[in-house]
């Protein structure tokens, strides 16, 4: 499998590119009090999306020698994804208030950013660690 290596890192690219803009902007409308975010079309557009971003992580686990837990840097970013799906459930649907949506879209984002600095550093401190090395 490993020659399929670059497309499954292309389509894993493509689709976590896909996966955080679509949430931005659902979040941001969504914030606005618009509608269109929670119509069945733009969550299962959203479902697709995920679910093709998910598969190919899978696939390129399991590529890579040792497993998620051989690359602290990989660990890392699984867990910070399921924070960012749980605050990314309270953005656009549990929160009550509109502050408490927000204040849990932009941890979101802060998350979604962070796992995108690990991702490209292939290091657990992503972004940070250059400043703390």
């Amino acid at each position: 499998m490993i020659e399929f290596y670059p497309q499954i890192k292309h389509v894993h690219i493509m689709t976590a590119v896909a996966s955080g803009l679509l949430f931005a902007l659902r979040g941001a409308a969504s914030l606005a009090g618009m509608r269109w975010p929670q119509w069945s079309v733009v969550r299962w557009t959203s479902y697709g999306i995920d679910t093709t971003l998910l598969t190919a992580a899978l696939m390129l686990l399991t590529i890579l020698p040792g497993g998620m837990f051989a690359n602290g840097w990989l660990a890392t970013k699984i867990a910070l994804i399921v924070l960012y799906v749980v605050l990314g459930v309270f953005a656009l649907r549990r929160g009550r208030t509109t502050r408490t949506r927000a204040g849990f879209y932009a941890a979101a984002l802060a998350t979604f950013a962070m796992v995108y600095t690990i991702a490209r550093a292939h290091h657990p401190l992503g972004i940070f660690n250059g400043l703390l090395g």
